[in-house]
């Protein structure tokens, strides 16, 4: 590709080249930006492919620098972290860094946003909230970590509402755009490593999901998550609040909004609709469950959504793939894959919801965590702690005295036969690791398939 004249007028730079790059560099394409997307790595053939349709200009294996420094304004895809050097050399010349949602948003042309975000639960109460309003007829879109590129939504289709999963990367990079509905499902200590180790910058990050909303917006969020509660006094809260709780009752808004879960039962209540539902008829379990489908219908009330359709549309809900996904039973043996489990707040409420005795699979890429919390659970549930990963030293150290049996395999290959080892009849095999997986996988989507293809055929 020819490096020079790429840029005629109004000059936007794309970083990255994955969902959300493509995405945003269709959409300033479309109009009428000079645009090139800029990956360091390799661009996937069928993000090409789209970007050659669109006639994008685009490079890879390497930044040009000189080129890049020509723009008026660089999108940042949310895997780029801040510290990385051409980010570092754009604010250096004073070049505006933007998330794709901030860009996206510019065009949304009279449509509304429901944004989540929070360290656990993202992903089921995004699909949760996108699955209601699709139910009730809503002209919706699902995007941000999940679905389609919201760039690229915006870019090729005409929706009234657009229902996005955010992460902390990614609200980073929001200035203006603003949730008309957020909901903000917890802060625990995650991706520290960005945030230079220190929670309270990560907390900030999350908090960002209420910046520029107006009277007329509304924000859900957990009212039982101290880490929020201790923010919220901080905050410029003109929207109406909807916390949802199952310890707080304070926390439910003197009764008259926000969701409350009492023996199995909850309530959600918002914009004077009101909805009851029993978590025993839901088809997805546990406490964080509950929790999920509290927000979830408190976004869809807020947005409107009859609320005999919200009932229907929870209690038809399937797990989401990764997150306390039954696989098999073999040989009375549960399979369940949770590799979504990330960190150590998510492995809590995946040790908490089980039933049966647990093998535990856990492993990876330790994040900083704390394992502490998860050692009642693992003394009560657990009999058998296979570590999978390249350094497992922490795990055995952390679990060694607390679970009767701690295994360390440094292949999948040998943790997943050593947990069939381990396994009896009325057992949990729980692939729930705590830890990222890029020492032995791509990403957790990656290690989640393999642990399904290993138990279809060797279980």
């Amino acid at each position: 590709m020819e490096k020079q004249n790429l840029f005629t007028m109004k000059k936007i730079v794309v970083l990255g080249g994955g969902i959300s790059g493509y995405g945003s560099a269709i959409l300033a394409k479309k109009k009428g930006f000079d645009v090139l997307l800029s990956d360091a790595g390799r661009i996937a053939d069928r993000y090409k492919a789209r970007l050659d349709e669109w006639e994008v200009p685009y490079e890879e294996g390497g930044h040009s620098e000189e080129l890049i420094l020509e723009a008026s304004e660089a999108i940042k895809s949310p895997g780029i972290p801040d510290s990385a050097p051409v980010v570092r050399r754009l604010r250096e010349r004073g070049i505006p860094v933007i998330s794709e949602m901030e860009f996206a948003g510019r065009y949304l042309d009279g449509a509304k946003c429901i944004c989540i975000t929070g360290s656990n639960g993202k992903t089921t109460t995004t699909s949760l909230i996108y699955k209601i309003l699709r139910d009730a007829g809503l002209n919706v879109a699902l995007g941000g970590n999940i679905g389609e590129s919201f760039a690229y939504s915006v870019a090729t289709g005409s929706y009234d509402w657009y229902v996005l999963e955010l992460s902390s990367f990614q609200l980073d990079g929001m200035y203006d755009f603003r949730a008309h509905v957020g909901v903000l499902t917890n802060i625990t200590p995650d991706h520290l490593d960005r945030y230079d180790h220190c929670f309270q910058n990560y907390v900030d990050s999350k908090m960002r999901i209420v910046r520029n909303m107006t009277p007329g917006d509304w924000f859900v969020y957990s009212g039982d998550d101290e880490v929020i509660l201790r923010q919220l006094p901080g905050c410029d809260l003109r929207m109406r609040q909807l916390p949802f709780a199952a310890r707080n009752t304070a926390q439910r808004g003197g009764g008259a909004a926000g969701a409350l879960l009492r023996d199995g039962r909850f309530t959600a209540a918002a914009g004077g609709a009101s909805v009851e539902i029993d978590t025993a008829e839901m088809r997805i379990g546990g406490l964080h469950n509950a929790y999920n489908a509290m927000a979830a219908a408190l976004a869809a009330l807020a947005a409107g959504v009859d609320p005999a359709q919200v009932r229907r549309s929870i209690c038809g809900f399937d797990p989401v793939e990764h997150r306390l996904e039954p696989v098999a039973e073999r040989g009375g043996v549960l399979w369940i894959n949770d590799s979504k489990a990330t960190n150590v707040d998510s492995v809590w409420y995946a040790l908490e919801s089980m039933k049966r005795p647990v093998v535990w699979i856990a492993g990876g890429t330790d994040k900083g965590n704390d394992y502490e919390p998860l050692k009642a659970f693992a003394r009560e549930k657990v009999h058998t702690l296979v570590c999978m990963g390249l350094d497992n030293a922490k795990l055995v150290g952390e679990f060694t005295g607390v679970v009767p049996e701690v295994i360390s395999c440094g292949s999948f290959d040998e943790a997943m036969a050593a947990a069939r080892r381990a396994a009896r009849a009325g057992d949990a095999v729980l692939l729930s690791p705590a830890c990222a997986s890029f020492d032995l996988f791509r990403n957790y989507e990656h290690r989640g398939r393999c642990f399904k293809d290993w138990v279809a055929e060797h279980a």
